[in-house]
């Protein structure tokens, strides 16, 4: 059957989800998809007839819906037999009230493939113990005599993270308060990696991270850390993980809307800012905008990075607009993305349906019956963090998303509601039979920056950037698809860190793409009728969040804030924005383009239509870098 590919949906999907065949060829999707479903049942036990299985199948080839971008890279893999439920989660969040673990699970899920959000509020980092006066940085020896000699696993980089943690918070003697370390047993960079795909980055960024925390660690020496101080040993984490474009490292940092240092973190008109910090989205837990500092408001003139937004108060105490027969209570932050809100140490799956391409409210019902069966399926796997799969089983929360919503028809629409409903209901009576607990939360709508490029839909919500635009994404230098992509035309260059530097580990290959006549454009529509449209959603769908970076003109500011203080306190749970135009990133990952542009770009490639021995192992940008892996 065929696939109504966009112009880059093919390649996307061969760069993104393909897995090597045992011939050396790397998949087709019908490869993968069968992959996906023949899980379904070994893995899953999700228990699906074989009509069932032909009707999915079909939904999934003619990209009617789709499995989230993480089951489609791992379920029928060996990975998830090793490490069961974090292998096909996609996000993650975490509370920083604690010196040690909190930092070391971040490591663990970033290192898996999960985004991660995390809570560094001032009443939560202020329960964190004084940094001991005592602590040095562990020194390095390079041989087998060292005190601690790291394994080369991911286990290992995070015990060498929490053994640095702990002497600086734990050891009650000088003698304690450093060790020596050895690298010597950690693969080279450039070593295949088994199971996740990629290749090794080698011991340097590790041990280059760890001395970096160490003196973040040692400047608070006899006091407690600061939220900002939390902040940038969370993204040097991230940048430990992802050294050489080996993994995504997706974080949103959510701090308190008047802690100065924490909203001038990324104000890089103010000079240098430490490239680490590129590795958070930042937001402020705000539940009335009459709590925000006027330093919020600077990031919205193009003057450093926009925060967003994320109320709490809200979260908690309703799913969709008006319904608060259920609540959330214990939700603390959202993950990276913000479409879901999350418990500390809760993870999250997720699921897509292309809405433009569903032709039934028949045909939408039973897509919604098939993604929820495989989502309950895989919160039951067991979790290697204790914690985490405590709150799943309590929470079991799932987020079935739709996107291009921007290019449905009024028909389409109209499902939503009563997709809703059957969703709440079938919810009810299958925990019951399955013996485990009704799904707190089921719907969302996520940015969906990769899975929508496949058919070529509108992302999530979002109205398209622009009718041509040049579509960035960056691999790591090293791999094979960066000499496909010269081949085929399409121009790279080396990634540019945040101080102006360049990352020879990371190329950015910019494509050419655009969206059909009829499609709706940001520059069309005001910053306003985005928010009017993210509010309906989050009346009609979506019990968790509705994700959306809100395109705006500096001209609207005003009338965005007017518009916040009337709306945001009881209609929207998390909110993010971004200038149109003049918003100060470099290599974003989408730049608007003329026609003539276009053309010409056009007319210098070749669509990459076949990939031959190359494993398309790539990463993909969000919003404002941000999104998890696949």
């Amino acid at each position: 059957m065929d696939t109504p590919w966009s112009s880059i949906g093919y390649v996307t999907y061969k760069r993104t989800y393909s897995r090597k065949l045992e011939n050396g060829n790397s998949e087709e999707f019908e490869d993968t998809v069968d992959r996906v479903i023949s899980a379904c049942d070994t893995q899953l036990e999700v228990g699906f007839t074989d009509k069932e299985e032909e009707q999915l199948k079909r939904y999934m080839m003619e990209l009617k819906c789709s499995v989230a971008g993480r089951f489609l890279w791992q379920l029928g893999t060996p990975t998830v037999e090793r490490l069961g439920l974090a292998s096909l989660q996609n996000c993650a969040f975490v509370v920083v009230d604690e010196p040690i673990r909190p930092f070391c699970w971040t490591m663990d899920m970033l290192a898996l493939g999960a985004g991660v959000g995390y809570n560094i509020q001032r009443h939560h980092v202020d329960k964190l113990p004084k940094v001991k006066t005592w602590f040095k940085a562990p020194t390095r020896t390079n041989d087998g005599g060292a005190d601690f000699i790291i394994p080369d696993s991911r286990e290992g980089w995070v015990k060498f993270l929490g053994k640095t943690l702990k002497a600086a918070f734990l050891s009650d003697t000088e003698q304690k308060g450093t060790f020596t370390y050895s690298p010597q047993v950690i693969r080279g960079k450039g070593t295949p990696i088994a199971g996740f795909g990629g290749v090794a980055s080698g011991p340097e960024e590790l041990c280059w991270g760890i001395n970096e925390i160490s003196k973040v660690l040692m400047k608070r020496s006899g006091k407690q850390l600061r939220p900002i101080d939390c902040l940038d040993i969370m993204n040097i984490i991230g940048y430990i993980i992802v050294a050489g474009n080996v993994r995504r490292s997706a974080q949103l940092a959510i701090g308190d809307p008047d802690d100065v240092e924490f909203l001038l973190a990324k104000r890089f008109d103010l000079g240098s800012v430490p490239k680490w910090r590129a590795m958070s989205n930042n937001s402020v837990a705000c539940d009335d905008i009459s709590e925000l500092h006027d330093y919020f408001w600077d990031g919205y003139t193009g003057r450093g990075e926009p925060y967003g937004l994320i109320n709490l108060r809200l979260s908690r105490l309703i799913g969709r607009l008006g319904e608060t027969q259920y609540p959330d209570p214990g939700v603390e932050g959202y993950n990276p993305c913000a479409e879901q809100s999350l418990e500390t140490y809760e993870t999250c799956c997720l699921a897509e349906v292309f809405l433009p391409n569903v032709t039934s409210e028949d045909e939408f019902i039973d897509i919604l019956e098939k993604l929820y069966r495989i989502n309950k399926h895989s919160l039951m796997l067991d979790s290697h963090h204790p914690e985490t799969g405590a709150v799943i089983a309590k929470n079991m929360r799932m987020g079935i998303g739709i996107t291009g919503i921007l290019q449905a028809t009024p028909e389409q629409m109209s499902w939503l509601d009563s997709g809703y409903g059957f969703l709440r209901l079938f919810d009810v009576q299958y925990s019951k039979d399955m013996g485990v607990e009704p799904s707190i939360k089921l719907t969302t709508v996520k940015p969906s920056g990769t899975l929508s490029l496949l058919p070529g839909v509108l992302p999530g919500i979002h109205p398209g950037y622009a009718r041509f635009m040049i579509r960035r994404i960056r691999i790591d230098s090293s791999h094979p698809l960066v000499d496909v992509c010269k081949s085929h035309g399409y121009p790279v260059e080396y990634a540019r860190e945040f101080d102006g530097t360049l990352d020879y580990k990371t190329i950015v290959v910019s494509f050419p793409f655009a969206y059909p006549e009829n499609a709706i454009l940001a520059k069309d529509m005001t910053a306003l009728k985005q928010l009017e449209w993210i509010r309906t959603v989050q009346e009609l769908w979506s019990d968790n969040s509705v994700s959306c970076t809100i395109y705006y003109k500096a001209e609207e500011l005003d009338e965005i804030k007017e518009y916040l203080t009337k709306y945001y306190k009881n209609n929207h749970k998390s909110l993010s924005f971004l200038l149109h135009s003049e918003h100060g990133f470099d290599q974003a990952p989408y730049e608007e383009i003329t026609e003539e542009q276009y053309n010409e770009l056009v007319a210098k490639t070749t669509q990459i239509t076949f990939s031959g021995t190359v494993e398309f192992d790539g990463v993909e940008d969000c919003e404002k870098g941000a999104c998890p892996v696949r």
